[in-house]
């Protein structure tokens, strides 16, 4: 099974990437409409669009889940269910490609819905408690997501149609589309993890790794971004600009900032993902659309890359994902360990690898554009506190001494993570400058003056140098730590998001629910319903069967009674 769909999905990438770069290289593309049925003059159509954005996007996908799924092949060697765990993979990527394609947001919402549905399975995958509460949290918060669409998708019935790249131009400035393009930034800030609906991310890392690899490189987490970045011309007539660039920009620093407290290793990617996520709202809003979309594929090449290398040091490290228990492991796995820091400096912006092409680009927009002292300030702190958790995620697990067990025994085994880390790493280091060759063909002209060019350079290094202080001086760390504690747990736990979150999704909605369903369900409800007609009627067979079985006391004391009511009668 799993052999099948690498090699389905595999050339079906292929074949999907060639057709991509025909339909961007002639500004081609293809609009299929399927009508299903008319209601109230209004058409309910299946519709596709094929451009080189959806088959480009289509294609990364297929290519990333194929390895994947190969992964998978050894990481969950001895599950007993693995064809079902490869069908819900096939259901994710299934999920994407319907979203994807679709500019209809009924069909959208077919494969928004089923990445919210399809991803709580997979994050309560192994059966726990903890999996339980991960599910519950991030299917909660996918929620608000889909109810927006949902009354979207019903405040569009006024248009005639669903297919919101028709309204791009006619009515640009109507309410309705206002009120719609907004529902749209909601559902895409819940799907994305933007503030302050970020807390769901990191506890979405109970999911087996192999599909955190996947769902946060390419599918879940970008779909936000996908379908923001194809009502980006609406962004711009209503001016939502301006709201989505702070909600990214405190999304990037908040997540940068947390990253440098963590030690869970999945989950120092998953706020490493949540700050690209963070950049890319962050330069659409911004205005360019088309930049946002080049990061987001080389965001997914590298990040893929990093999960794997990630799963397989904590398969091999017998399922520890502390750092503070590893140490040296580039001397048992250096295979691995080029991966790893191939995808951790590409992630940096190192130049030539797959991240830099798109990092730098957007960094010189930002020197180049209308940005005030505040958002470029929290920018390039962002920047450089990546580039600070990467080299201290570098120096707690590859250098350092040996924190594991004694009795560990692991080394770079098994041909199948092996084969799909050595092939995202050839595309992690050449993928950058083939996408940026595609899409930008024409090289942009970015004139800036001298220490604007270096600034990028020197916040990277900085924020090495940072990395490689925390790491080294870990006792001082320490102690600091303690004389700020309060700070320290405000910025290591997401400004209290998760707390924020769990208590309000427990203690309003669910207790709410549980007490008018007592109050009513199993209250008044149930006393004039079934179990009031119950209690009566048990009432009144108990007093007739008394009546039965009581029956010469209660003549008698009926007798005395009356004769009482005669005598008060007549004599009184």
């Amino acid at each position: 099974m799993c052999s099948l769909s690498f090699f389905s999905l595999f050339f079906m990438s292929t074949f999907v990437f060639i057709l991509s770069i025909y339909y961007l290289l002639f500004d081609y593309s293809v609009f299929i409409e399927w009508e299903l049925f008319s209601l109230n003059s209004s058409m309910v159509v299946m519709t596709f669009i094929f451009d080189w954005m959806s088959l480009i996007f289509m294609s990364f996908v297929m290519y990333i889940s194929s390895l994947v799924i190969y992964y998978s092949e050894e990481y969950m060697f001895g599950e007993s269910n693995m064809n079902r765990f490869i069908f819900i993979v096939l259901m994710i990527i299934l999920s994407m490609a319907l979203l994807i394609i679709s500019p209809n947001l009924i069909s959208i919402l077919l494969g928004w819905d089923g990445l919210g549905l399809v991803f709580y399975c997979l994050v309560i995958y192994y059966q726990n408690v903890k999996s339980y509460s991960a599910g519950m949290l991030t299917a909660l918060s996918n929620r608000i997501g889909d109810v927006s669409i949902l009354i979207s998708i019903a405040w569009m019935l006024n248009f005639g149609g669903w297919n919101y790249i028709y309204y791009y131009d006619f009515i640009s400035e109507s309410f309705e589309m206002k009120i719609i393009t907004m529902l749209i930034v909601l559902a895409s800030m819940t799907k994305s993890a933007q503030i302050p609906f970020s807390s769901w991310l990191p506890a979405a890392m109970a999911a087996p790794t192999p599909v955190s690899a996947l769902v946060h490189s390419s599918t879940l987490v970008t779909a936000g971004v996908y379908l923001l970045i194809r009502f980006s011309p609406m962004l711009d007539n209503y001016n939502f600009g301006w709201f989505l660039l702070l909600i990214g920009c405190m999304t990037m620093f908040m997540a940068g900032l947390g990253a440098n407290f963590e030690f869970d290793l999945k989950k120092i990617i998953a706020l490493s993902t949540l700050s690209q996520l963070g950049l890319m709202m962050w330069i659409l809003a911004m205005g360019y659309p088309k930049l946002a979309f080049f990061h987001l594929l080389a965001h997914a090449l590298f990040k893929a890359l990093l999960f794997m290398c990630a799963g397989s040091m904590i398969h091999n490290l017998k399922d520890s994902q502390d750092i503070r228990f590893m140490g040296s492991i580039v001397h048992f796995m250096p295979l691995t360990s080029i991966c790893f820091n191939v995808s951790s400096l590409s992630l940096c912006g190192m130049p030539f690898l797959a991240g830099f092409y798109s990092k730098d680009l957007i960094l010189e927009m930002v020197c180049l554009s209308w940005t005030n002292c505040f958002i470029f300030f929290l920018y390039f702190f962002s920047t450089g506190s990546t580039a600070s958790y990467s080299f201290r995620l570098f120096y707690y697990s590859m250098s350092g001494d040996n924190n594991y067990y004694s009795s560990f025994s692991f080394y770079d085994k098994g041909y199948y993570i092996s084969f799909s880390m050595l092939s995202l790493l050839f595309i992690a280091v050449f993928g950058g400058s083939l996408l940026s060759w595609l899409i930008f063909p024409i090289p942009n002209m970015i004139v800036l003056p001298y220490y604007f060019k270096f600034l990028t350079i020197l916040v990277v290094i900085l924020g090495s140098y940072l990395g490689y202080l925390i790491s080294n001086f870990i006792y001082f760390y320490d102690l600091i730590s303690l004389k700020f504690l309060s700070l320290v747990s405000f910025a290591g736990s997401m400004w209290f998001m998760p707390f924020l979150s769990t208590n309000f999704i427990s203690y309003l909605p669910l207790k709410m629910g549980y007490y008018s369903l007592k109050a009513f369900d199993y209250g008044w409800g149930e006393m004039l319903g079934g179990k009031g007609l119950y209690s009566l009627f048990i009432y009144m067979i108990n007093y007739i069967q008394n009546w039965y079985d009581l029956n010469f006391k209660t003549y008698l004391l009926t007798f005395i009674f009356w004769m009482i009511i005669l005598f008060m009668l007549f004599f009184l």
